[in-house]
């Protein structure tokens, strides 16, 4: 078994993003949605604790989608026909990134909305 150089490691890993970010649609928009964040917070001045927390849920619901994307595309490979099992992982998986965007989308209106409502 060849052992895999860490320099390997990292550009499979970004092969990875790129192929991401280039194929799928709900990935496009979580990446609009962290830029536009991303631009607010800057713009609003948050804390660095802010910071940390906005950027922890950015995090999460991208991650939460790669892994979405990924099952997706190994459920078709595995299972082309329906099946109700394979309809589960996909609806659970679809469902991760569904929770986290719901709550990162409240941690964002905690944040942002009372520094909003001070510039009113």
């Amino acid at each position: 078994m060849k052992i895999q150089s860490i320099a390997d490691a990292f550009r499979y890993a970004f092969n990875g993003i790129a192929l991401f970010f280039r194929h799928d649609r709900n990935g496009k928009i979580h990446l609009l949605a962290a830029v536009l964040v991303t631009i607010a917070a800057w713009w609003l001045k948050v804390s660095a604790v802010e910071w940390s927390i906005l950027l922890l849920c950015i995090a999460v619901v991208i991650s939460l989608e790669m892994l979405n994307y990924a099952m997706e595309n190994l459920c078709n490979l595995v299972h082309s026909s329906f099946h109700p099992l394979v309809k589960a992982v996909k609806d659970v998986a679809a469902a991760a990134v569904l929770w986290s965007a719901i709550v990162s989308m409240i941690i964002g209106l905690i944040i942002f909305a009372p520094k909003i409502y001070a510039l009113l």
